[in-house]
């Protein structure tokens, strides 16, 4: 078994155990700098996987956002859209998904089916319940290269928070499929990751 079939194995595991029927439980998020190729990056994904685009801005978003959507609708996986509704529309996403800095005071109906929002601790967790979020990435659980500098909550701490939550919580930051079997029974509902969902090249 490969690592994605791994994570996706161990992913719905989780959600099993935390009956947070409704969300997916397994979400890839792209990144500018090291999933240049957002629609290569998705094509290996199990079905009923999350895809969350963080353009960031870029100049070609709207191009690769409506390409993501149409890609997602054949390969059964949800796309939700960082913090832009209005893309997220245009691309046919099932939703939006909102970096902790950048949560609304309010959701609003037009942000789609699934709405999902970042966390990074205590507070921020309690922000994205109360906002209404369906469910919350919560990073970094592990070192990871993409962390902003912040340090790792560590499996006691996150699993303090993920319980607390209120709301179906996505572990995010260094999951791998060497260490997801750690994150049992710890009240998460779900796995988030780049690099351990990237497609691997063949081996020669």
């Amino acid at each position: 078994m490969g690592g994605i079939e791994v994570l996706a194995a161990q992913a719905r595991r989780l959600k099993r155990a935390a009956g947070a029927e409704g969300t997916p439980s397994l979400f890839f998020l792209t990144d500018p700098e090291r999933t240049p190729d957002p629609l290569a990056a998705v094509r290996d994904l199990p079905r009923g996987a999350a895809v969350i685009y963080r353009h960031f801005g870029g100049a070609d978003r709207r191009r690769v956002a409506r390409a993501l959507g149409r890609l997602c609708r054949v390969r059964g996986l949800a796309l939700l859209i960082a913090a832009d509704p209005q893309l997220a529309a245009a691309a046919g996403a099932q939703g939006v998904h909102w970096p902790e800095a950048w949560l609304p005071a309010a959701r609003l109906p037009e942000h789609g089916s699934l709405v999902t929002a970042a966390a990074h601790g205590v507070e921020g967790a309690a922000r994205a319940a109360r906002y209404g979020a369906d469910a919350v990435l919560l990073s970094p659980i592990f070192p990871t290269r993409s962390s902003a500098g912040r340090p790792p909550l560590g499996l006691f701490r996150a699993s303090q928070v993920a319980r607390a939550a209120g709301r179906p919580v996505i572990a995010l930051g260094g999951v791998n499929a060497g260490n997801a079997r750690r994150l049992a029974g710890r009240g998460f509902a779900g796995i988030a990751a780049i690099d351990a969902l990237m497609p691997r090249a063949p081996e020669r």
